[in-house]
């Protein structure tokens, strides 16, 4: 199988809340990348693909909450990929700050920023 996968995902589990108009149901994120969440949802089937879909999380030990618009990709039982389509500045650069923690490889990281902005414009 080729991987088409453009940036590095990292494992990082926690809580999460989804919603969707007046739909929202607890999740959990199972691993994220500068571009994507694989979020678990035991209802995931509810929320409609063609509509976006708000998720917010907190960072473990931390105040921080990551806040972001998201597409859904996919739906596998109660997994939902979802591709990043909005995060405001502080989600972006905290987000950031997790995965170069994660990644351990700054040049990796850099590319995969670069990518990134070559995305939005």
């Amino acid at each position: 199988m080729v991987e088409r996968r453009r940036f590095s995902r990292i494992i990082y589990q926690v809580p999460a809340k989804a919603s969707q108009d007046r739909l929202q149901l607890n999740g959990f994120v199972q691993d994220l990348s500068l571009h994507g969440v694989l979020l678990q949802c035991d209802d995931a089937l509810l929320f409609n693909h063609s509509l976006p879909l708000h998720v917010s999380f907190q960072l473990n030990d931390s105040d921080v909450v990551i806040q972001l618009e998201a597409s859904i990709i996919s739906t596998n039982n109660t997994s939902m990929r979802l591709r990043i389509e909005h995060l405001d500045i502080d989600s972006i650069s905290h987000l950031k700050r997790l995965v170069e923690l994660n990644v351990g490889d700054d040049e990796l990281l850099h590319r995969e920023i670069e990518h990134l902005s070559d995305l939005g414009s």
